[in-house]
């Protein structure tokens, strides 16, 4: 076993802002070390903890239970954790709902009146009309873990489609309901993995699925073939029809829609998070399944079509994407016309409404939207609160009105009611929350990262601080996979200003803030860009006065758990806190397990050459942890998490435990029934979060709320 002198409690006291915080010897569970290697093109791999990568074992099992023992007990000491839980309860305690969407009959919309581990939808027949519950997920769980994780009507709201979520992992199942009187149907749908639900008229539905992976795998063995099948309503799943996929076609990603008049079935395929074919059949004719793009080198999405028509958001010879339009009769791409070109900025978000076309374009990494009609002409740019994100005016062509919602990092998420016709927006709700936005201020800023790339970031802080380098302060990011990180009115960051610190969000190449070229920058052989602009953020943060490396905390998930954990391997002295949420940490075996090997086009793959598999060695965080001093490290993972799978993050605590030469704690916290983040119940939200922010605190030598 490995003991280290830690800062914890001696006697219940503490002594905050003098830097001598009492030790006490901290033993860690004992991790065995197996003889098992790998070589690869030459590179000879040792790999001691993959008895970890087993989630099943009853020897991981013990692992899991003695590492939580230990981080509860370092947790539990921490003398405001309780503060912290009780004023992140408080300040979460609000109404949350969401615009309604009109199906059928009925308005229906979710609403959590505060501190409710899921959201309950409700419905009333107008806007006006007092509401009634229509399904209470609470209901499904005793502890909140089962979540309902989508729902899909019939186009007259007659039946709908619950997709449900159990201990947050990937895997759907899928049971039907007569909408209108509220009763359950026999069927049952199970195994349905990365999948829409769409109806067909009021027959039935197409979805996605996967082989389930062998017993005793099923949270962690390789998902390849994706499959599109078509469910008869009343029918046995067993005589499902299957329409696309299989081992025939192997695509890693399908998706199937019905187009909105029920005349045709789109089907988007993929081998990876970027790039797809495209595929349509006439439903009315019984037609062929007719090939539209018969390549991944670009992104499709059909998005509407009328009358035989299709509108289409691509970027083929187009990085921030353009629309486009052909007709069913000639959908080769010789025969697209283009409705709205490309622009400077990049198409972030498209959708319809009203017979019109709404864009959100990303102005630095906030939202510009434009209405445009069918024909591609302008009307006129929606009137925003401020700099912020817009989401939403999603509808259907009948539509009047429209809903959107706008928020920002000290804005609450805001829902206006929005006349399609005259441009006019009308508040229909806004939360009110414990939090006095107005003592904060936004700031965004251009730094230069390594190779002189000019990086947007966004600071947010308490008016009037004096920039002394004193504050502590959570950089966030995540450059990965063309996702983009805009102004967010969320829990996590307020809850962090409300305590006393600086919060920052940089916007980093990998994302898609800035198109497909930005993106591209930070994939494969340049991933080290991320890194470097995370870096550069960091030690901007640093020069510029609002903080020092003792009072800074990095903090990711998911790809950014990757970037924290390759970030905080190259330069530990940037940080004192580090936070890696459910990372892609081991980067030479993260393609073996679930959709992993869907990631690809972004990291590459070790087994692909010796070119690529040195690059990955070169920053992959397990493989880079070294006899060195590193910052104070919370891991935090789930039990049932499917999509990055916690061995990542066993291993990679495992090995940190075993190297660390600091003074400072490496832990890990592994939630029980907890998958990736999806349908997690409020408990555990402000549970972990708490958890998290106690440890940074606590390790930054900071007391929160002063």
């Amino acid at each position: 076993m490995k003991n280290i002198f830690l800062w914890l409690l001696a006697g219940g006291l503490v002594i905050f802002g003098c830097g001598e915080k009492k030790t006490q010897e901290l033993t860690y569970p004992e991790t065995r070390k197996g003889e098992i290697s790998d070589t690869i093109f030459g590179n000879v791999v040792q790999d001691p903890y993959r008895w970890l990568e087993d989630d099943y074992a009853d020897e991981t099992e013990q692992w899991v239970k003695a590492q939580n023992e230990v981080t509860q007990a370092y947790l539990s000491d921490i003398p405001f954790r309780s503060e912290i839980r009780s004023r992140m309860e408080e300040l979460y305690n609000y109404e949350k709902i969401s615009a309604p969407r009109k199906e059928g009959d009925y308005f229906y919309f979710s609403k959590n009146d505060g501190l409710q581990n899921q959201s309950v939808i409700y419905r009333k027949k107008s806007l006006e009309d007092s509401a009634e519950v229509f399904i209470d997920p609470n209901e499904f769980s005793e502890d909140g873990t089962v979540a309902l994780a989508g729902l899909s009507f019939t186009e007259d709201g007659k039946l709908v489609a619950l997709s449900i979520q159990e201990s947050g992992s990937d895997w759907r199942k899928v049971v039907f309901m007569d909408a209108i009187n509220k009763t359950y149907l026999e069927d049952t749908l199970v195994d349905v993995k990365f999948s829409g639900i769409s109806w067909y008229k009021n027959d039935g539905v197409y979805y996605s699925s996967y082989d389930k992976p062998k017993e005793g795998s099923e949270l962690s063995g390789l998902t390849q073939y994706h499959k599109v099948y078509f469910h008869n309503l009343g029918g046995d799943q067993s005589s499902d029809e299957l329409i696309f996929g299989g081992e025939e076609t192997p695509r890693r990603y399908i998706w199937a829609n019905v187009t909105q008049d029920n005349k045709y079935l789109v089907l988007s395929a993929s081998v990876s998070t970027t790039g797809n074919e495209l595929y349509i059949k006439n439903l009315e004719a019984d037609g062929p399944i007719e090939v539209v793009v018969n390549n991944f080198d670009n992104d499709h999405t059909v998005l509407y079509s009328e009358d035989d028509k299709f509108f289409v958001l691509t970027n083929l010879e187009a990085p921030n994407k353009k629309i486009v339009s052909f007709n069913a009769d000639k959908y080769g791409i010789g025969n697209w016309k283009t409705l709205i070109p490309e622009a400077e900025q990049v198409m972030e978000g498209v959708s319809f409404a009203g017979r019109n076309i709404f864009i959100n374009y990303l102005k630095d990494a906030y939202s510009k939207v434009l209405q445009y009609d069918l024909e591609g002409n302008l009307i006129r740019q929606v009137v925003l609160p401020g700099i912020g994100t817009a989401s939403g005016f999603n509808g259907k062509r009948e539509d009047e009105k429209v809903f959107y919602y706008f928020y920002s990092f000290t804005y609450p998420s805001t829902i206006f009611y929005y006349d399609i016709a005259s441009g006019d927006s009308d508040v229909f709700a806004r939360p009110e929350v414990k939090f006095n936005a107005d003592e904060y201020e936004t700031k965004q800023v251009f730094y230069k990262s390594k190779d002189g790339t000019e990086i947007p970031m966004f600071i947010v802080h308490k008016k009037g601080i004096a920039l002394n380098g004193s504050h502590p302060t959570m950089l966030y990011g995540y450059g990965g996979f063309s996702i983009s990180l805009t102004p967010a009115f969320s829990f996590r960051w307020v809850s962090w200003l409300d305590m006393g610190g600086i919060f920052a969000l940089a916007n980093l190449r990998g994302g898609g803030e800035y198109g497909e070229e930005w993106h591209q920058a930070g994939t494969k052989l340049n991933k080290q860009n991320v890194f470097d602009d995370f870096i550069a953020a960091a030690e901007y943060l640093q020069n510029e006065g609002y903080t020092s490396s003792s009072k800074l905390t990095i903090h990711g998930g998911s790809n950014g758990g990757l970037l924290v954990g390759a970030v905080m391997t190259q330069r530990p002295d940037l940080m004192e806190v580090a936070l890696p949420a459910v990372g892609v940490l081991d980067m030479l075996r993260y393609h073996k397990f679930t959709a992993g090997a869907g990631w690809i086009y972004d990291y590459g793959c070790a087994d692909s050459s010796k070119v690529m598999c040195d690059y990955l060695l070169s920053y992959s965080p397990v493989h880079n942890v070294k006899e060195t001093e590193y910052p104070a490290t919370l891991v935090t993972t789930g039990d049932h998490d499917d999509r990055v799978v916690p061995a990542h993050s066993f291993k990679f605590a495992a090995t940190l435990q075993e190297k660390n030469q600091s003074n400072d704690p490496v832990l890990i916290r592994i939630e029980t029934d907890a998958g990736h983040g999806s349908g997690k119940p409020t408990t555990k939200i402000l549970d972990e979060l708490a958890d998290m922010y106690a440890f940074a605190f606590f390790n930054l030598d900071e007391k929160p709320y002063q």
